[in-house]
């Protein structure tokens, strides 16, 4: 009975499509100048760049981290001329070697101390594993899986000895099932999931909360990246970036665990603890097929 119960819920929402994509201004008010740090990976594009506009909006100063440098500075310049906010911008690519290790160094450098933590950048690849450049499955696993832990390793005792702290791991949806077509990218959201739910329940009465942000498919440039603009995921109900990154900084702001953004993924999200795991596997194969083609 519980397919039919979201059969007919999915059909409201394709009738009333404002109920699942939210173009409404940022509802967040401004308040005075905020004297904390957030810090932000890949942060100039997608679900980050929405994310930096939301903080800056609610005046906390920023950290910028992403590997397109003339992207950052002109974000940084935006940000600091619109909401008077310090933004500090690093260009660094977590899939270099000593990345972390750099990040630390320049902020011990400009004595900047990170209050809150945004673990956004990560990318996709598709196609079967066995097929899978080499190359960019460890590059996907060094930036989703080893940079994430790394960043908030270096940075989480500060936020202890401090009294507070958030920390945001973007993961996905995709975390909850096996993924065949995107196998490396499904497990390493798998562990960004259960990394966030064993730290959450270490930091408890330390002032430090974790959120798991995961959204579904998502208007951004993840898709082309992964090939998969052509896939069946992204063919419709693709929710807006504004729309998952105002969930994900509420989530955040309010010390939420998980927060799967927008009715549709709550609805998706509600059988898969009841489904078997290779059935999982199979409706998500053809979740990530090209549309109208058998991969």
């Amino acid at each position: 009975m519980w397919f039919r119960t979201i059969h007919a819920l999915q059909s409201t929402l394709a009738a009333h499509p404002g109920v699942y994509r939210n173009d409404a201004p940022v509802l967040v008010r401004p308040r005075s100048r905020s004297t904390r740090v957030a810090l932000i990976t890949g942060a100039s594009s997608g679900i980050g760049l929405e994310l930096s506009r939301i903080f800056a909006l609610n005046r906390h100063n920023l950290v910028l981290v992403a590997r397109d440098r003339n992207r950052l500075l002109a974000l940084a310049a935006e940000l600091e001329s619109r909401y008077g906010i310090t933004v500090t911008p690093i260009s660094k690519d977590l899939a270099a070697p000593g990345a972390c290790e750099q990040i630390l160094a320049d902020l011990r450098q400009r004595s900047i101390s990170v209050d809150m933590l945004v673990n956004n950048a990560g990318f996709a690849t598709s196609g079967p594993f066995a097929e899978t450049d080499v190359a960019n499955c460890i590059e996907l696993l060094q930036v989703n899986v080893v940079a994430l832990t790394h960043l908030t390793r270096l940075l989480v005792p500060g936020m202890i000895a401090r009294g507070f702290g958030k920390i945001l791991n973007v993961a996905s949806i995709a975390a909850f099932y096996p993924g065949p077509l995107t196998a490396c990218y499904n497990a390493s959201k798998a562990f960004v999931v259960s990394l966030s739910g064993a730290m959450a329940n270490e930091l408890r009465d330390t002032g430090v909360t974790v959120t798991a942000l995961c959204p579904g498919p998502t208007e951004t440039g993840f898709a082309q990246r992964a090939g998969l603009t052509h896939a069946k995921a992204f063919s419709k109900n693709v929710m807006d970036a504004g729309s998952v990154a105002r969930a994900g900084y509420d989530a955040m702001m309010s010390g939420k665990l998980i927060c799967a953004p927008g009715i549709r993924n709550k609805l998706r999200m509600l059988p898969l603890p009841l489904v078997p795991a290779r059935v999982l596997a199979h409706f998500s194969r053809k979740y990530h097929e090209m549309a109208g083609q058998q991969v």
